[in-house]
């Protein structure tokens, strides 16, 4: 080990360089985007922000209904490296980096919070009984009752260590005590979430909230790990009641609508804090740190760990937010730090006095290479180097939305509204996971949505003679072992009474039905009993060899489907969460007769239709996703528009997005087509 706290051997640039490469600072886009978020529906928040997609997200909001705004937020807080030197410090630290995540959601109450407590340490080994009994007493009888907040669950493994014998030698790694605590809360209003995307706006300005008080203690800091430096002391919550006060400024803050954008500071410290807003909005930022000449104290203010966070407020708010935090007590913990520019780089200077000068898009390079080289390893590596590639084009314009209809369509509602609600079936078979957000979204758009489970039909129970609508959903039918989809298409072929109950369905001239994903694949798997799906592809495993959980661009193209009335041209962010969904077909022959039938497409941000990855998450020739039937009654597409039809399920949306999003219009041709 280095044993000194002094960094004068160490450059500004190099240790930004090491500090964004460290595993548990780095760009995660590889853990996260093979993780299906987006099921049941139900998810306001998930961790990619942004028209950019980048995952720095401070907490995770669900909503509790389909028809409302209420929720509840998640969000973790651990400092396992400072129970090296102090364990109570590092439960302290904990649940106040839980807090300060958690923080970024609309909460009401500070006691609204409850938190699960995961202990572990290497009960027996000497010190560490003290040490977690320490570190309890310090969490639950003091922190926590000082707070107002509880942990009623929680878990333990006592087991951290393992010893072995090497030749005459004996060894042991052992973990020190190390707590993960998981804040959980209602939410009054998941609209309300703030995130770490900035506003493009110059007369805008950007505010630390230091819960340290200046004190900047480095031990465990990434950055001494990433050098091996000597600890020091370590960062602590030394006050509950400034975290309690911090809490409700930012609640009221966040109801008075002066937050534009929140990001907590944690590891990594300031710099990455900063840096990972950038990321998130294509903006440049300009700092001025104000500590003065001394390299240690520069250093320090940049790279510690202390609790807090940076908001960005309007300028003309300037004088009123300030008056806000300090009737909380807070006003010797926050200063103006910085603004944004207008250059696309991150500015450093202190005192007027400039550190660093570095463009952003090479800075976040550098923080996706850890993700990039994982992906290249597991994944298809050409499909990694083109996402590591995105991060080049500085001009990409993000997720955005091109409408060629009224997202409110008064007319359409008003047709949809006389009457009886037609009966659609939500149809689902083993391991099929996605029929409550299918049937919500079609109970929206006037359908009496009905659940039926194969057996229902197989044993007779229901007949799909009872329904005007088929929606077949997805999920991972049969664990996909036959092949994607093709196991719950076989249990209708060979079944007697199931295929005559299709067949009979599908040969009606008032009939319709859709398939998304798993039920996508099911029907591509029918089309011999579909009148006019002969030219449905089958779907196998995305070209980046990885399932793909994604928000991406789509087009609708110009075909016959019912679905798609009025939506032709229209550019439209979507969920997709598919590991099968590669477009084969069985000829070129096959191929060419699609071609007027394809009814979405993947494009680039741009409106560009793509093969590249990963806004063609699956690799299809031309972006192709999504097929109809000759007369346009059948449609099947490998995206999730029954996740997304709320504007609050979009990882993103336009401003001007109220309650429907753009998806919902989709279902809502359904039921005019029935009327």
């Amino acid at each position: 080990q280095i044993k000194t706290k002094k960094y004068p051997p160490i450059k500004l640039g190099e240790a930004l360089t090491r500090v964004l490469s460290f595993p548990a600072v780095a760009d995660k886009t590889f853990l996260i985007s093979i993780g299906d978020r987006s099921v049941g529906g139900l998810c306001s928040r998930d961790q990619f922000v942004g028209p950019w997609q980048i995952p720095v997200s401070n907490v995770a909001v669900t909503a509790m209904g389909f028809d409302q705004y209420v929720g509840e937020a998640f969000a973790i807080g651990e400092r396992a490296p400072i129970a090296v030197m102090d364990g109570p410090a590092s439960g302290r630290m904990a649940i106040g980096e839980a807090i300060t995540n958690i923080a970024a959601a609309k909460i009401d109450h500070l006691s609204n919070i409850k938190l699960s407590a995961n202990w572990m340490a290497p009960a027996g080994f000497e010190g560490e009984d003290a040490n977690l009994f320490d570190t309890v007493a310090a969490v639950g009888l003091e922190l926590c009752p000082q707070l107002g907040i509880s942990i009623p669950v929680g878990k333990d493994s006592m087991a951290m260590r393992t010893a072995w014998r090497e030749g005459a030698q004996d060894k042991q790694v052992v973990s020190p005590v190390s707590l993960v605590i998981s804040a959980f809360s209602p939410v009054s209003d998941v609209r309300r979430t703030l995130t770490p995307v900035l506003r493009p706006d110059l007369n805008t300005q950007l505010i630390l909230n230091d819960l340290g008080g200046g004190k900047n203690r480095m031990g465990g800091s990434i950055l001494h790990q990433a050098y091996l430096l000597e600890h020091g002391d370590v960062p602590d919550l030394d006050s509950a009641k400034i975290l309690q006060a911090f809490f409700k400024a930012i609640q009221d803050l966040n109801k008075r609508n002066k937050i534009l954008a929140y990001h907590d500071r944690s590891d990594g410290g300031l710099i990455v804090t900063l840096a990972e807003c950038m990321f998130a909005s294509h903006v440049g930022l300009t700092v001025d740190l104000e500590v003065g000449s001394d390299h240690n104290r520069q250093f320090a203010a940049l790279f510690s760990e202390e609790l807090g966070a940076v908001i960005q407020i309007d300028n003309s708010a300037e004088l009123e937010v300030h008056s806000i935090l300090e009737s909380y007590g807070l006003a010797d913990y926050a200063r103006k730090i910085g603004h944004i520019n207008d250059k696309g780089t991150l500015e450093i200077s202190s005192n007027g006095s400039p550190l660093m000068d570095e463009s952003g898009w090479l800075l976040q390079r550098t923080w996706s290479k850890t993700t990039f080289q994982m992906q290249s390893m597991r994944d298809n590596p050409e499909c990694a180097k083109q996402e590591y590639d995105r991060i080049l084009d500085t001009s990409d314009p993000g997720l955005n939305a091109h409408l060629t209809f009224d997202i409110n369509d008064s007319h359409r509602a008003a047709v949809i509204n006389k009457g009886a609600k037609p009966k659609i079936a939500v149809l689902r078979d083993q391991g099929v996971n996605g029929q409550i957000e299918m049937a919500a979204s079609f109970d929206r758009a006037g359908f009496s949505a009905i659940d039926v489970h194969m057996s229902d039909i197989i044993s007779g129970r229901t007949s799909l003679s009872e329904f005007k609508g088929l929606a077949a959903c997805g999920g991972f039918s049969y664990g996909d072992v036959l092949g994607a989809g093709e196991g719950w298409a076989k249990s209708i072929l060979f079944n007697a009474r199931a295929l005559d109950e299709f067949s009979e369905f599908f040969n009606r001239e008032d009939s319709f039905a859709l398939g998304v994903c798993n039920g996508c694949q099911m029907m591509s798997n029918l089309r011999e009993i579909i009148p006019g799906a002969e030219h449905w592809p089958r779907f196998v495993k995305n070209k980046s060899e990885q399932f793909e959980a994604r928000f991406v661009m789509t087009e609708i193209t110009p075909s016959p489907s019912i679905l798609f009335r009025d939506m032709v041209g229209s550019r439209i962010p979507v969920v997709t969460s598919h590991g099968e969904g590669l477009v084969e077909f069985e000829s070129e022959q096959q191929n060419i007769q699609a071609r007027s039938y394809v009814s979405m497409r993947y494009v680039d941000n741009y409106g560009e239709v793509s093969e590249q990855y990963p806004f063609n998450p699956n690799g299809s020739a031309g972006g192709e996703t999504g097929f109809t039937s000759r007369d346009g009654r059948f449609t099947i597409m490998m995206p999730h528009p029954e996740r997304v039809f709320r504007a609050t399920q979009n990882s993103w949306h336009p401003e001007d997005w109220n309650e429907d999003g753009a998806w919902m219009f989709m279902f809502r041709n359904a039921r005019y087509w029935v009327s």
